[in-house]
């Protein structure tokens, strides 16, 4: 990452021949993206503001479930597109707090041209949200909402990179897709479906479709998640021992509902009965092909409720042709809708169904309202619990930090601008002071928002949680943590926060420390922040305003000089503190101001004797 460019750096002023020279920084021409603080958005309960400037927030739900109360103009709000059929409920409540665009079956290229007036996209499955949407986006896209479970429809990386949240309605729907996987089940072991079309046919050929118990049989569930859990206690209640295969679910979980966690192999080579409910990824995709196929016991009915990509489907055909797979019932295709043709469709040993996971008249609502409350959620700054691309941070963990979350912004803009001209910051070392143990600690936001405030005054590039770890990683830099712990009562997350910036020069050289880095440290007091080290000096400054740093001569009469200075052209003082490291040595001194000076007055300070450095940094 480079140091500021002329058009966002400051103006260094010599005087006569001192060293070191005295210099001082104009105020900061930083882009209108930079100005938009996150954290001074931040909301009081129970969210905080970490995504995108919000001038939304007073558009706010007096309960979750209940219609919005608006008291914007039609202009302030924001545009939510929704590409496709949404319930009633949730576009109730959208159009309570935004305009909404209900604008169905566009093509790509549709979709590229109406997203750069949107604020927030709401899809279900049918809609692709590539990386060309992001793009065309032009940076206004802030939250994708995904009326569902999976999200492989939608380019994650993409998203991330552009610092849009996404965020899917991952419970309302279980229930639904769980009954669905049973009725499959129930269906496809008496061939139900069979039997219909051959009665509807004139036919009445009992014998043929004579078909097998589920009592005493085996059924193993792959993904124990949400949906693949429910399907497992129903599936208890028909009689059947359950198995499953998921490399994250909990052991406790799964024993409290009476099911027994096994080996991917395993599972395949045991079971009577395959229940897919896992997501689609890298490592999912074909998961189910002619190799493991030949791993399964003879005979093996699948039920796919899950993804169409997790099952090669040409392999599908010839498992289920030599008698490797009894039968399939499938609600989804790697093709959707499948074609006319396809061998797998016209297979008479396959039930199929149109996607009807989550198609029942309550789910639909509630997707609708979950998904609804989502995006409104995203739009007023809240992290939402149900989002899929940024760390899931507890609400009370949220609340607890939000002064520091503060603190941390506002370190890291001023150590940045303290960072010389020319000087690639790659390195910076982040340190809590704390008397908690680690594990009861959760930094993921706070550095999230010290990387908002070193990138942000120099690029137009915006920064929140979503994209945090990514645009440092683009931008060479490394931020690393460490953890200094303190005796004492753990009531309070952290005593302080410190910032050090490696093999960089200094505009202000009384901010580098003894070790040669560019060092600041800050703490809240009384739910402010404030600066309370530079360098090897310790001052003590709010960090409500500005501020001026100024190395002097330690000698009577400094303050009230300075001070005369900014008092004689209506500059306000809200703090100022003066660190030294021994007396009528060298000091220096912090001085908050509520409005920026002009060049002029920081020149009147430069010229005052006793003055050896100084900057203006804007907070």
């Amino acid at each position: 990452m480079a140091a500021a460019s002329s058009s966002a750096s400051t103006a260094l002023l010599s005087k006569r021949s001192l060293t070191p020279k005295h210099r001082f920084l104009h105020p900061t021409s930083i882009s209108p993206n930079s100005q938009l603080s996150l954290s001074s958005k931040l909301s009081l309960s129970p969210s905080i503001s970490l995504f995108s400037h919000n001038p939304y927030r007073h558009l706010t739900p007096t309960t979750p479930r209940q219609k919005l109360v608006v008291s914007a103009s039609l202009e302030s709000k924001p545009t939510v597109l929704v590409a496709e059929k949404l319930g009633d409920a949730g576009l109730d409540l959208l159009k309570s707090f935004a305009n909404v665009d209900c604008s169905y079956n566009l093509s790509p290229e549709e979709l590229c041209t109406k997203i750069s007036l949107c604020d927030a996209l709401i899809v279900r499955s049918g809609t692709k949200v590539t990386r060309e949407v992001f793009e065309s986006s032009a940076g206004r896209l802030k939250v994708v909402g995904r009326a569902g479970v999976g999200i492989d429809n939608v380019d994650l990386g993409a998203a991330t990179e552009h610092g849009c949240l996404v965020v899917n309605a991952p419970t309302a729907n279980t229930i639904a897709a769980a009954e669905h996987g049973i009725a499959l089940l129930t269906a496809m072991s008496r061939n139900v479906a069979q039997a219909d079309a051959s009665v509807k046919a004139g036919e009445w050929k009992r014998n043929k479709y004579v078909g097998v118990s589920l009592v005493g049989k085996k059924l193993a569930v792959l993904g124990f998640g949400k949906v693949g859990s429910e399907v497992a206690r129903r599936a208890k209640g028909l009689g059947m021992h359950v198995i499953a295969h998921d490399p994250y679910a909990p052991a406790d979980r799964a024993r409290a509902i009476g099911v027994d966690l096994v080996s991917f192999d395993e599972a395949l080579a045991t079971a009577d009965f395959i229940s897919l409910h896992m997501p689609l990824t890298s490592s999912t995709t074909k998961v189910l092909n002619d190799d493991t196929f030949a791993k399964m016991k003879k005979g093996v009915m699948i039920v796919n409720v899950a993804r169409g990509g997790v099952i090669d489907e040409d392999a599908l055909v010839r498992a289920l042709d030599s008698g490797i797979v009894a039968q399939a019932a499938l609600d989804v295709f790697t093709q959707e809708p499948p074609a006319k043709d396809s061998k797998l469709i016209q297979h008479e040993r396959v039930t199929a169904t149109p996607h009807l996971g989550a198609s029942t008249m309550e789910a639909q609502e509630g997707v609708a309202i979950e998904i609804a409350e989502a995006v409104i959620g995203a739009l007023n700054g809240e992290l939402a619990a149900t989002a899929v691309n940024a760390p899931m941070v507890p609400a009370e963990v949220l609340n607890e930090l939000k002064p520091y979350v503060d603190l941390a912004e506002k370190l890291g803009r001023l150590a940045i601008q303290l960072v010389a001209g020319g000087s690639g910051v790659k390195s910076v070392k982040v340190g809590y002071a704390t008397s908690r143990a680690p594990d009861d600690l959760d930094t993921r936001v706070l550095r999230a928002m010290i990387t908002k405030g070193l990138i942000e005054p120099i690029s137009s590039t915006f920064v929140n949680l979503v994209n945090a770890d990514f645009t440092a990683k683009q931008r060479g830099l490394r931020i690393t943590e460490e953890r200094i712990l303190l005796d004492g009562s753990p009531e309070s997350p952290l005593e302080s926060i410190q910032i050090q910036i490696a093999n960089v020069e200094s505009k202000f050289a009384s901010a580098i420390s003894d070790s040669g880095e560019i060092r600041l440290e800050g703490r809240v007091k009384d739910g402010i922040p404030h600066l309370i080290k530079v360098g090897s000096f310790e001052v003590d400054v709010s960090l409500e305003g500005s501020i001026i740093l100024c190395r002097q001569v330690d000698q009577p009469g400094m303050i009230g000089r300075v001070g005369s200075v900014l008092g004689e052209e209506n500059v306000n003082v809200s703090f100022m503190s003066v660190g030294r490291l021994a007396p009528r040595t060298h000091a220096v001194m912090a001085i908050g101001v509520d409005e920026p000076p002009s060049s002029q007055v920081l020149k009147k300070i430069g010229e005052i004797p006793a003055v050896e450095e100084f900057v203006f940094l804007k907070s």
